[in-house]
């Protein structure tokens, strides 16, 4: 819906209120007229059901205001004596249209100095409920919202399993799209798989002021632009939904409104210079190590390279055998009973699972091995006696396609070799021709709402005109994941629009290792609880701290029960 229609719709609103409640305006005291004027309306209803003033600006809080109107519909039908059950059920099943029948009733009763304490332990208790959704709708919405990491796209800035808090002020909070919305989910009902929200109406696009601008290289969290999956890394047809419950991604920002982004060898260029990561970003390559003699894992993991993927020949394997370490597993090099070939983790199989299922194992050694490392890592081993060589893999040839963006079988575009590109800024103009289309024709239709076609002339037209230059209407960033070979981002799908963006992850507040493993797999990573996201320097844990501030509220609070006794 456009801001006018929203104002049309306000006014219908004001209208279907005034003629349901003028008589109950009336009968408290106040003029009919009032239940007609915009705003003032609820002031002089506050009144009424003696709530306090400032429950007005919950009116205009979208998905707030959807759980404060049910509550004023039930305190309006309590003013005027309607105190049953059935009477607020009624009241809330009917959007609050039972107040029809209050005002066009013969006899209308206003309880002036009705009590505002719940009359029952029952009814107290859903006060408190229903005052603790909003607060907590209201912070998750405009302040802070926890998140967790579900893919290895961020590895080793940010891990699978670490828990995050987002900030949504530090932009600028984005008021919700989605009118109408269950409060405090996603995009489906926690335990059901319902939708949890309607495709329509639409709020258009606002966002609060920030203290703060997205800073190239900085960790942000944004809605996926493309169309949202069920499963990630599994190519299927998209399931369309509102911008703010599309799937929610976390990539760094590695380039700005403006900038010119070029991928060359699987590095960054902006604005033909070399980009330089932050202290904390860990980019991961892939490299072949090379030994003569085999290169040991072994010997890896005693240099400090944790992440290596081990080879083991199982002997006389069987079903038992199996499933007992079927959890250990990444792959299943040969399943052939007589040459069994696993591949397993650093960690290996456990010395107690393999005793108690009797396994008898070897580990294979090979010549070359390829890895995932970040520079350090690579410059450690290159230093090292472990291996002859070691070589950085990335694609030198390029081919065109359609699997990167813009998924052009004209562009030859990869992962490694991508561009240059011009990332639009809002206000910017850009002259179109039949080369560049491709690169914008996404933003022009799908994110800035204008029709685009070409005529048999190969004209291009925009919104009816023929044209050859297009102004945004929004800034764009470019999002990549430090695992470079793991991650699908912006090579994959483009530019990710400005009203796209959630927030900024800032603090990690727990942390998993092996979350996706079953509980008994499950480890602390102590050293990663309560540590900030963004931050230069090596990462803090802030754990005691947040501890002994605890210990220290809670005395607080018990000596100042103590006094009150």
């Amino acid at each position: 819906m456009t801001i006018f229609e929203w104002l049309i719709f306000f006014v219908i609103i004001q209208f279907i209120h005034g003629l349901g409640t003028w008589k109950l305006y009336k009968s408290a005291g106040f003029n009919s007229s009032l239940a007609f004027i915009p705003i003032y309306n609820a002031i002089v209803i506050m009144k009424i059901i003696r709530r306090p003033e400032w429950w007005v600006v919950l009116l205009f809080i979208p998905i707030i205001n959807l759980l404060i109107f049910p509550v004023i519909w039930v305190e309006i039908a309590r003013s005027f004596g309607k105190n049953s059950i059935t009477d607020t059920l009624l009241t809330i099943f009917t959007l609050g249209l039972f107040l029809y029948s209050i005002n066009y009733s013969s006899k209308i009763n206003y309880i002036k100095d009705r009590s505002l304490i719940p009359k029952s332990a029952f009814g107290d208790w859903i006060s408190s409920i229903i005052f603790a959704v909003v607060l907590a709708t209201f912070v998750h919405t405009y302040f802070i919202q926890p998140y967790i990491i579900p893919t290895g796209s961020l590895e080793k800035s940010l891990l699978i399993g670490d828990f995050l808090f987002v900030s949504k002020f530090h932009y600028g909070a984005r008021t919700p799209q989605t009118a109408i919305s269950f409060p405090m989910v996603h995009d489906t009902i926690v335990g059901t798989g319902i939708r949890s929200y309607l495709n329509k109406p639409q709020i258009p696009y606002f966002r609060l002021p920030g203290f703060q601008k997205i800073k190239r290289n900085e960790i942000v969290t944004f809605n996926w632009p493309a169309d949202t999956v069920r499963k990630f890394f599994v190519k299927e047809k998209g399931v369309k939904k509102p911008i703010d419950k599309k799937s929610n991604y976390v990539k760094r920002c590695v380039g700005m409104p403006s900038d010119t982004l070029e991928i060359i060898n699987g590095k960054i260029y902006i604005n033909g210079e070399k980009s330089k990561m932050p202290y904390r970003a860990k980019p991961i390559f892939n490299y072949t190590v090379y030994n003569k003699k085999g290169v040991s894992t072994s010997k890896l993991l005693e240099i400090g390279i944790s992440d290596v993927q081990r080879k083991f020949k199982i002997d006389e394997i069987n079903q038992a055998k199996f499933e007992a370490i079927r959890p250990y597993l990444i792959s299943l090099i040969d399943n052939n009973p007589n040459n069994f070939l696993v591949l397993t983790k650093s960690e290996g199989i456990p010395y107690d699972v393999r005793l108690k299922s009797r396994i008898s194992m070897v580990e294979i050694t090979d010549y070359e091995l390829n890895m995932f490392l970040t520079e350090k890592e690579a410059e450690l081993i290159r230093t090292s006696s472990v291996v002859d060589s070691i070589k950085r893999n990335f694609k030198a040839i390029n081919s065109y396609n359609t699997a990167f963006f813009p998924n052009d079988i004209k562009f030859n575009w990869n992962e490694d070799n991508f561009g240059p590109i011009i990332i639009p800024s809002k206000n910017q103009t850009i002259k179109l021709n039949k080369s560049n289309l491709p690169i914008y024709k996404k933003v022009i239709r799908d994110y800035e709402k204008n029709s685009l076609a070409i005529d048999s002339n190969e004209n291009i037209i925009i919104n009816g005109e023929i044209t050859s230059e297009y102004t945004f209407k929004l800034d764009y960033y470019w999002m990549m994941g430090d695992n470079r070979y793991k991650s699908e981002d912006s090579r994959s799908w483009g530019f990710v629009p400005e009203d796209h963006i959630v927030g900024k992850p800032v603090f990690i507040w727990f942390s998993i290792e092996g979350i996706n493993d079953g509980l008994k797999n499950w480890k602390i990573r102590w050293d990663r609880v309560f540590t900030t996201v963004n931050l230069d320097g090596e990462p803090k844990s802030y754990r005691w701290h947040f501890l002994i501030g605890l210990v220290i509220y809670l005395i607080f609070v018990e000596i100042k029960k103590r006094k009150k006794k």
